[in-house]
């Protein structure tokens, strides 16, 4: 099941995309409690139904944080001639920093280096706190395509990584929640201006996905849409403006960006005149 949060005329809505349309249902997901089967419930559509090249696909879910893990392959630590970690390294990314497919990430002015880095993400059904490995599963919603986002520069010269991975639009998410799906063995790529630049599988992880959701569970309380995003293979490296570029997970679908410059403050102000 592929759960969509998108925009037709002025609405928001959740719908399920099956084929080309999407079918809206009453409320959110989280709501419905979907879709956990017998603990679950199925959706309530609302007869409302729309082509997809109608809408607006948005960020699938408004997280109140996210939850990123790094140097989680074990090409990825490797490649950086890195010890393996023994415990998952955590960092947050805010929520401002989120997008949806095909809104543009900004090239910050303050970096001279912005790197991208697919990864599987996870979105979390309910609140949940002191999970066990063995209970993770009934408290995932399902799985997205991310791009954790880092200014390379400002996190080398900071040494911690809050302001190279917290710029708005830093957190890209989509296109949707594939829900039905084994994150176990996924091929992940990511390919910049439709070069492959980054190609591994899930498996390569050194900590698994039921592993990170109990470990963070430990840690934090993890609310209805809370993402956690599982780490990036090897192959990282640097976006310029102009560039496009994807994440591609097998089973789940195509998060796809432009990166583009900000806008001087003199055409920000002529935008806001004109609204």
């Amino acid at each position: 099941m592929k759960l969509v949060r998108f925009l037709y005329g002025h609405k928001v809505n959740f719908g399920i995309l099956e084929r080309d349309v999407i079918r809206s249902i009453f409320g959110t997901p989280f709501e419905a409690r979907l879709p956990k089967g017998n603990s679950g419930q199925d959706p309530k559509f609302t007869g409302e139904e729309y082509p997809i090249e109608e809408v607006k696909l948005l960020a699938p879910v408004e997280p109140s944080k996210v939850v990123a893990v790094g140097l989680n392959y074990v090409d990825h630590a490797k490649e950086l001639n890195m010890p393996l970690p023994d415990e998952p390294i955590l960092f947050l990314k805010p929520s401002t920093s989120v997008i949806g497919p095909d809104e543009n990430i900004i090239y910050p002015r303050m970096s001279k280096r912005m790197d991208y880095e697919a990864e599987l993400a996870v979105v979390i059904g309910g609140k949940v706190r002191y999970l066990s490995p063995e209970e993770a599963p009934e408290h995932i919603l399902g799985f997205c395509c991310s791009n954790d986002v880092t200014a390379r520069d400002l996190q080398s010269k900071d040494v911690q990584w809050t302001r190279a991975k917290s710029f708005d639009t830093f957190t890209p998410i989509g296109p949707w929640i594939e829900t039905e799906i084994d994150p176990s063995d996924l091929r992940i790529e990511l390919l910049l201006n439709g070069e492959v630049r980054q190609s591994s599988s899930t498996s390569r992880m050194i900590f698994d996905v039921n592993h990170l959701v109990s470990f963070i569970s430990q840690v934090m309380t993890l609310l209805p849409g809370d993402v956690i995003m599982t780490g990036t293979p090897p192959g990282v490296g640097s976006m310029q403006v102009g560039d496009v570029v994807e994440v591609r997970i097998e089973g789940i679908g195509v998060l796809r960006n432009k990166v583009t410059a900000r806008p001087s403050v003199r055409h920000q102000i002529s935008l806001s005149l004109a609204q």
